[in-house]
C-alpha cells in the first residue's frame, strides 16, 4: 500500500478563458472533469487557413500576450464557454457577448479572426490544429522550423486539462540561472504547488503516474512531464524576452517544466489547500 505524503499546499490558481492570452489568478476555483472552470473555454481561429491562433508560434501571432481575458461572470459555472471580458493592447475592452468581437479582435491583431467558444465548435474544429516555432537552442526537437500540433478533440488545451507546477521547480531554476526571471506567468501552470521551505528540485518528475490529492475533494492524475516551448521566452508585462529561460530547463531538465494531470474527482480548490502524494 503506498503511503500519503503532504508535498506542500496550494499557493495559487490560475486559469486562460482565451487560448494563448493573458489570463487571471484565483484564490479559489471549481475543478471539473475539464480542468479549471473557464479554463481555455474560447480560442481564436485564423480565417485564413483555419488554425487555431497560439503563442506558440510568435512570429505569426506576436501579439496574443498583450491580450488579458477574464471570466465576465467567475461564480456562474453554468455553462462550459462562459461570458469572457478581453482587455486589448490599448486598454479597450471586448466581451464575447458583443456582436463586433471578432471585428474588434480582428482589428488589433491585424489579421482576419473568429472568436469560438468551445461549446460551439463545429465538427470540423474537432481535430483542431496550431502552429509551433522551435527556437534554435539544443535539446530541442525540429530547431529553427515551425510545425503543427493537433489539439485534443474539441478542445483547446495542446496537450492535458490541469498543468501542476511547483515552486521547489522554479527555485531550482533560479538557482541554475540566476539572471532568468523564473516567474509562474512565464509557464502558464493552473495550480502551483508551495513547496515546503528550502525544498529546490524538479520535484514533480517523481509525481508521474500518482495521485494529487488536493483539498478535501479533489484529485488528479500526474500524466507526463510539461515540455516547454518558446511560449516561456517571450515578453509580457514587465517580463523580458529571455532565450535563457527555455535554454536552461532544455539543458538541465529535458526541456520539462511541471507536469501535466486528468482530473479523477472534481470539487473545489481553494490556496492554502493541502497537497498530498498518494
Amino acid at each position: 500500500m503506498t503511503s500519503t505524503q503532504t508535498v506542500g499546499s496550494v499557493g495559487s490558481l490560475w486559469r486562460y478563458p482565451v487560448k494563448s492570452m493573458l489570463g487571471e489568478e484565483m484564490n479559489a476555483a471549481l475543478v471539473t472533469k475539464r480542468g479549471l472552470w473557464g479554463d481555455r473555454a474560447y480560442g481564436l481561429i485564423d480565417r485564413s487557413d483555419g488554425k487555431i491562433a497560439s503563442a506558440k508560434n510568435p512570429r505569426k501571432w506576436p501579439q496574443l500576450f498583450s491580450f488579458r481575458a477574464t471570466l465576465a461572470d467567475p461564480l456562474n459555472a453554468g455553462q462550459i464557454a462562459p461570458s469572457v471580458r478581453i482587455t486589448l493592447p490599448d486598454g479597450d475592452m471586448v466581451s464575447t457577448e458583443q456582436s463586433d468581437a471578432d471585428e474588434a479582435l480582428s482589428k488589433a491583431l491585424n489579421r482576419d479572426v473568429t472568436l469560438r467558444g468551445i461549446s460551439n465548435a463545429s465538427p470540423s474544429h474537432s481535430a483542431g490544429t496550431s502552429e509551433e516555432y522551435w527556437p534554435d537552442i539544443e535539446g530541442l526537437d525540429y530547431r529553427n522550423t515551425v510545425t503543427d500540433f493537433g489539439l485534443p478533440e474539441g478542445t483547446y488545451f495542446d496537450a492535458a486539462f490541469v498543468h501542476v507546477l511547483t515552486t521547489a521547480t522554479l527555485d531550482r531554476l533560479r538557482a541554475l540561472y540566476p539572471k532568468g526571471r523564473f516567474e509562474v506567468r512565464r509557464f502558464r501552470p493552473n495550480i502551483v504547488v508551495s513547496s515546503p521551505e528550502g525544498e529546490e528540485d524538479f520535484v514533480e518528475n517523481a509525481w508521474l503516474g500518482r495521485t494529487l490529492a488536493i483539498g478535501d475533494d479533489v484529485r488528479i492524475s500526474i500524466t507526463v512531464p510539461c515540455p516547454r516551448c518558446v511560449m516561456t521566452t517571450l515578453a509580457q508585462s514587465d517580463l523580458p524576452n529571455d532565450a535563457g529561460i527555455l535554454r536552461t530547463a532544455a539543458s538541465y531538465n529535458g526541456a520539462n517544466v511541471g507536469v501535466y494531470a486528468s482530473v479523477l474527482r472534481g470539487g473545489k480548490v481553494r490556496r492554502g489547500d493541502a497537497v498530498q502524494l498518494e
